[in-house]
């Protein structure tokens, strides 16, 4: 397996995704072709080396919780649908 080089601004912005806008490691590996591997060790190295805010990032729990409502509600939308569906197909 070849060695890729990626420049700093590269891994700045790889960084940037994870911690400031809260996409997962693994989401970000894959669209940018870079390890997991790769990913964490350049946290390290460049992300902030102390948290500005040491406790609950807020906007990061807001974002999640309004993705994960969007996801249920959804859901819900495609069982309700389902439900009338066939609960005229049965009369």
């Amino acid at each position: 397996m070849g060695t890729s080089n990626y420049s700093d601004e590269f891994k700045r912005d790889a960084v940037h995704q994870i911690t400031v806008r809260g996409c997962p490691v693994r989401e970000v590996s894959r669209r940018l072709g870079a390890s997991t591997h790769s990913l964490y060790k350049w946290m390290k190295l460049f992300g902030d080396p102390v948290p500005k805010n040491a406790g609950v990032d807020h906007e990061a729990e807001n974002r999640r919780l309004k993705r994960e409502l969007a996801r249920v509600t959804e859901e819900r939308d495609i069982l309700k649908k389902a439900t009338a569906y066939f609960a005229r197909e049965s009369q």
